[in-house]
């Protein structure tokens, strides 16, 4: 009867400390995305005058059908945001099925549906850095090469606009 009371007591002790350590336990949001521009950045500006860029980025998988051997693929579009100096880069260089790979977070922003009321959700990556890759013609037809970019943390909004 002892040694089952000492075990009960040994699995509690276990428990508390697993439910402790992963309190402790570090959390990441990281999103890594290599793909193409769907259209051209669109811009806007906060009150306080910082660059905002949205881009919708492409994602594709393809693999082989098991069944009817037919290769398939699957798109993916991922809406990404840019602040500041990030921003002006992406509206100045990139375009419509401009190469891009993209560091960021996933934020999860909440708005009310002007139309039937309801509270709705939109995901969106904030990017912390960005390489556009491949080239572009500058306004001089010199090629300019792929650049590193990474940004500040972004500015805060007041507005309640869904992105």
């Amino acid at each position: 009867y002892g040694d089952h009371r000492d075990l009960h007591l040994s699995i509690r002790r276990q428990r508390q400390m697993c439910i402790r350590d992963r309190k402790k336990m570090a959390s990441i949001n990281k999103v890594i995305l290599l793909g193409n521009l769907g259209a051209d950045p669109e811009m806007r500006y906060t009150a306080g005058g910082d660059a905002v860029a949205s881009i919708s980025i492409a994602t594709s998988s393809s693999w082989n059908d098991k069944q009817s051997g037919e290769k398939r693929e699957k798109t993916e579009w991922h809406r990404v945001v840019f602040f500041r100096r990030l921003a002006e880069v992406v509206g100045e260089y990139m375009k419509k099925g401009s190469s891009i790979y993209v560091e960021g977070q996933l934020q999860t922003n909440s708005y009310e549906d002007k139309n039937t009321g309801e509270r709705k959700f939109s995901t969106q990556i904030v990017a912390r850095e960005m390489q556009m890759l491949g080239s572009r013609n500058n306004a001089d037809g010199l090629q300019e090469p792929s650049q590193e970019i990474q940004s500040q943390e972004p500015p805060t909004f007041d507005d309640e606009i869904p992105f």
